[in-house]
């Protein structure tokens, strides 16, 4: 793959764009703090974001009709607060704890490196958030997105094909010419099912301390990074 093959690069955003788990521990221990909680927030956030692909799957499979990924947070909030022993907050303490994935910190490398990609590319979400979860998270962060899109606008959630294909479609670009991004290989083999282009970005603090090990020796991926910036090295911006 050489630069001039591709038009857009379309990204994953929590966990690949931003600190989902730094982002929890912050706020929860905010709000900790304010309650009195003896809470290790570290693994209440690593239970939260456990829930996301079972709530996910609930409507993938049909089960439920279609519902945004902030209905889903609060459902796997309230399972995780009750698994913690975490009782009597009011409901505003709920709602805004909710809204922790709105105002999530991009990683140290994003915003400049975004900034100098976007002189070459579109550059758009293709994320399980909703729309105005996504905005929200850009406005305060400062990223330079060109489109907000992916699953609440193709109502579908990743890995569905039509998550991907939606994205490509508004974009009138072609799969082949969009480069997906992401800090998790599967989310990668489902995009190359329909054309695209991919890229894994090592996002090696994501869980913390933890060691990540998604990434096979023999991937079959066009790029690995380590960062935002070595991808924009990499392209040539």
């Amino acid at each position: 793959m050489t630069p001039d093959e591709i038009d857009a690069l379309t990204f994953d955003v929590f966990g690949t764009v931003v600190d989902w788990r730094g982002g929890i521990i912050r706020d929860g221990t905010a709000l900790g703090a304010k309650h009195g909680l003896a809470v290790d927030w570290g693994h209440f956030a690593d239970a939260w974001r456990g829930l996301y692909q079972p709530l996910l799957g609930s409507v993938r499979d049909g089960r439920r009709p279609w519902v945004p990924l902030d209905q889903l947070h609060r459902e796997g909030l309230l399972q995780v607060l009750a698994q913690f022993g975490i009782h009597g907050l009011d409901e505003a303490e709920i709602a805004d704890f909710v809204r922790v994935w709105h105002r999530l910190d991009p990683w140290p490398d994003a915003v400049a490196a975004l900034t100098r990609l976007k002189r070459r590319y579109v550059l758009a979400t293709l994320s399980n958030g909703n729309v105005r979860l996504t905005v929200n998270m850009a406005k305060r962060a400062g990223l330079p997105w060109d489109a907000v899109l992916g699953a609440e606008v193709a109502h579908a959630y990743k890995p569905m094909p039509e998550a991907y294909l939606a994205t490509a479609r508004l974009l009138d670009v072609p799969p082949g010419r969009c480069l997906m991004v992401a800090a998790h290989y599967s989310d990668l083999v489902a995009a190359c099912g329909q054309g695209f282009r991919t890229c894994y970005v090592w996002r090696r603090a994501e869980y913390g301390t933890g060691e990540k090990h998604d990434l096979p020796d023999d991937h079959g991926l066009d790029l690995v990074v380590e960062d935002f910036g070595e991808l924009a090295d990499r392209l040539g911006v």
